[in-house]
């Protein structure tokens, strides 16, 4: 159904995260099977192992090369930005709808964290600019870190810490967190690079285990496991590992199941013929969070950056919820928190409705603000696949010429490859042949490239040097 579900919502504009919500209410005690599911501790659980994945996901499909020059930006939206969403949010909480602060900041802490699923499916099918794309991708793998640490520290049985030492312990967590993430991610990187494995698809398992051990290990160091696990697939994603497409397919599958389980079970937890007194509250919430917690966040962190006022509006409005306000929303039901029932059913109705608003209009706003349909690199990337010889110290690589890549019209002689590696076999139109130097590339076409170990990173960067630039990519650089 959910399969099924995902095709609808293409064709449709509707979020997936509604469709899958609406199978779990329609599961649950008031749907059609009246089937009843009340463990809140259990859906937390599975709640963070489905974040977990969903944030593993969304590291190993990160391009380094996208987020590093706007890291420093999305760093500062992630921490200082946060905080500056949750007080605005928690005090229109407290005096619009009359929650005690503590409530009030739990919902603010709640709801501030942008949801990385979210931003990562929603974002990758708009053609926006890099700079744009990589502030939101970043700050969402970054922020749901010290959101975590917030909501557990206002769901404390005692007083709530002064807020020096709170910032304290929220700047510790993250830095154990983020020492932890690249150093399994390094490692994890180093091994497979030269332990060849005996099957292709152990590849994508061990990435896995890899992502889950930085989570494992910042969580029993007392720092933050999210960041590891974020920090360390994106270390995986960007390390030219053998057989990175079969990996990042098999990743995908897992946040798939991951979501979709996620919001089924989010959907059964919920009761909602107790919703109704919640609307209005959440409504009036949401729209001081839409339209003035995002946008003061956005501005007081990107102010020292310069950042141009249309990438400042569409990040406001790309502020995207999802699962995770749900599931941190079970936070303070497990603690006990008093009025924790209302708190998550405010969260449940809020992430429904501005899910609604927010995810259609986006490429709408974005046209509007002349960001949308923009490629600024102007070519497709190239889809190469490598298979380590271990024997033979050499790799296979298999390289997809998609549409609008730059390596159409080259001949196979133009593409200059360094010493030590070719293009051995072509597949054209279901048939293979042997090229010849003069023989020009297409696209569609499908090359078997052999290098040798020590050109293979080498031969890798001048293909995609070519699909990008063309056969003169590099010319003045190289001296060839």
């Amino acid at each position: 159904m959910a399969v099924i579900a995902v095709r609808l919502a293409s064709r449709s504009g509707l979020p997936t995260l509604l469709i899958y919500l609406g199978i779990g209410v329609a599961i649950g005690q008031d749907g059609l099977f009246g089937f009843t599911f009340d463990d809140v501790q259990l859906t937390q659980v599975l709640g963070y192992a489905a974040l977990v994945v969903i944030l593993a996901e969304g590291g190993l499909g990160t391009k380094w090369h996208e987020i590093k020059p706007v890291l420093p930006a999305a760093a500062v939206l992630a921490t200082i930005g946060l905080l500056v969403s949750v007080l605005v949010t928690a005090g229109a909480a407290h005096y619009l709808v009359g929650l005690g602060w503590r409530q009030a900041l739990i919902i603010g802490a709640v709801v501030s964290s942008t949801d990385a699923a979210a931003v990562f499916s929603v974002l990758r099918n708009i053609s926006l600019p890099k700079r744009v794309t990589g502030v939101l991708e970043a700050e969402s793998g970054f922020n749901d870190a010290p959101v975590v640490i917030l909501v557990v520290a206002f769901s404390s049985a005692g007083p709530v810490d002064h807020w020096y030492r709170l910032l304290g312990e929220i700047a510790l967590e993250l830095t154990i967190g983020a020492a932890i993430g690249f150093a399994v991610g390094w490692i994890g990187a180093y091994g497979l690079k030269h332990v060849a494995l005996p099957a292709s698809g152990l590849y994508p398992i061990a990435v896995m285990a890899i992502a889950v051990a930085a989570y494992a290990a910042g969580a029993m160091a007392h720092g933050s496991g999210f960041l590891a696990v974020y920090i360390a697939s994106l270390i995986l994603g960007n390390a030219k590992l053998p057989h990175r497409p079969a990996t990042r397919g098999f990743a995908e599958g897992l946040g798939w199941i991951s979501q979709i389980g996620l919001f089924v079970l989010l959907g059964l937890l919920v009761t909602p013929h107790e919703l109704g007194d919640d609307i209005v509250p959440a409504i009036i919430i949401g729209l001081f969070l839409t339209l003035v917690a995002r946008p003061a966040s956005v501005v007081v962190s990107l102010l020292p950056f310069g950042t141009p006022w249309r990438d400042q509006a569409l990040m406001s409005w790309a502020g995207l919820r999802g699962a995770v306000p749900i599931v941190l929303a079970t936070i303070p039901m497990v603690a006990d928190i008093t009025d924790s029932k209302r708190i998550f059913n405010i969260v449940f109705v809020l992430v429904i409705i501005y899910t609604l608003v927010q995810g259609p209009t986006l490429p709408w706003v974005a046209r509007h603000l002349h960001l949308g349909d923009i490629d600024e690199a102007s070519a497709s990337d190239l889809g190469i696949e490598s298979a380590p010889l271990e024997r033979l110290q050499g790799h296979l690589l298999s390289v997809a010429i998609p549409s609008g890549s730059k390596m159409h019209g080259v001949e196979v002689g133009e593409l200059r490859l360094p010493q030590g590696a070719g293009v051995t076999l072509v597949v054209r139109d279901g048939k293979s042949f042997v090229p010849l130097p003069a023989t020009m590339l297409r696209k569609g076409d499908e090359l078997l490239v052999v290098a040798t170990d020590p050109v293979r990173d080498a031969t890798e960067d001048r293909l995609r040097a070519v699909g990008q630039g063309g056969k003169l990519a590099n010319w003045l650089n190289d001296g060839r």
